[in-house]
């Protein structure tokens, strides 16, 4: 029955990949992740930061682990201009790896974006950016059998009679967005963004000597909203929704964090906590995938967040009830809000 349980989170597992992309539940803390046009979208001069996903420890030898760090830059153009333009740059890697078969994606990137300002306060910006990336894939076939290796006794030790195509490939990726910020006051920002992932439309097939139109990896329309609001002097709530439709699958990220401060007033360091709930929706139906809790510490200009997601679909029982963890941490440098720090757009 164990062997039959992870045959299944396998299969499910290896279908997801070609069906649409790996997720973080902290999106927020990945932004370039999502629209390339949060590149530089930040109150400083450069932004580090990573993101690592552990998913189904203790239901699998091997976990499945995705991990993604990234590093931005922003440069304002013509300080002493009337409308306060700025450029960024920076570059993003990300890698997925699901345990037991040896399945790996890797994608390094490089991000661009030009963020316009829309009137002379600079309260308004509007941004785009591009994405330009190499994808590589790799597949270890000695961590696969075939029902024509059994020996008819006790292994699978005979040779395969499958024609297997090659195990490692590259392939190029792009992505573009656009992105509004409104801050009508220092503690208070709204924001609204869609962008476009895999607008060349990539073969991510190990078979691609076939150059089936269906090997086609879907393209992907990412669309997200948030705000920033003060609750009193000592409190903040950050609500965020974001949609990502591919191919035939959809999937939802909603909830909030509260961040509270510690120390009195709009002080630089905080306690995060949060909730949200995932929905997906794929060819047959649509349910609730996940609710995820989040808590965070915030210290100067260093953010470091924890969330996990418990797993309600009709997996879970197979991956018995274990869900994923999530570690992010965001680094400011040379931060110039001196009330709110908000390194996550």
């Amino acid at each position: 029955m164990k062997h039959f349980s992870l045959f299944i989170i396998f299969l499910f597992s290896i279908t997801l990949s070609f069906a649409q992309d790996k997720h973080f539940s902290q999106f927020y803390a990945s932004p370039m992740t999502v629209n390339p046009a949060l590149s530089g979208a930040f109150d400083g001069k450069y932004r580090v930061g990573v993101v690592y996903r552990d998913q189904w420890r203790g239901a699998l030898d091997n976990p499945y682990v995705t991990f993604a760090g990234s590093l931005d830059l922003r440069f304002d153009i013509g300080k002493r201009r009337v409308f306060r333009d700025a450029v960024s740059g920076g570059i993003v890697f990300f890698t997925d790896r699901v345990g037991g078969i040896d399945f790996n994606t890797n994608q390094m990137a490089l991000v661009g974006a030009y963020h316009k300002a829309l009137d002379r306060r600079s309260t308004q910006y509007l941004s785009v950016g591009l994405k330009l990336g190499l994808t590589q894939r790799n597949l270890n076939f000695e961590q696969l059998t075939f029902q024509d290796q059994f020996n008819g006794i006790d292994a699978f030790s005979n040779p395969t009679g499958e024609e297997l195509s090659e195990n490692n490939f590259s392939y190029s990726d792009m992505a573009t967005g656009i992105y509004y910020t409104v801050t009508p006051s220092r503690q208070k920002s709204y924001y609204a963004g869609i962008a476009l992932h895999h607008f060349n439309v990539p073969n991510a097939s190990f078979f691609r000597e076939d150059d089936d139109p269906k090997d086609a990896l879907y393209m992907k329309t990412i669309v997200h909203l948030g705000a920033r609001m003060p609750i009193g002097n000592e409190k903040q709530i950050f609500p965020r929704i974001m949609a990502s439709l591919q191919g035939p699958h959809l999937q939802i990220d909603a909830g909030m964090n509260l961040r509270m401060n510690i120390g009195g007033g709009y002080s630089s360091s905080a306690l995060h906590v949060g909730a949200w709930l995932r929905p997906v929706k794929d060819d047959a139906s649509f349910n609730l995938d996940a609710i995820i809790a989040m808590v965070g510490v915030e210290i100067q200009n260093v953010l470091f967040g924890l969330s996990y997601d418990s797993n309600i679909n009709s997996l879970a029982k197979y991956s018995k009830m274990h869900g994923a963890f999530e570690l992010s941490i965001m680094y400011l440098g040379e931060y110039e809000n001196e009330t709110i720090l908000c390194p996550t757009f």
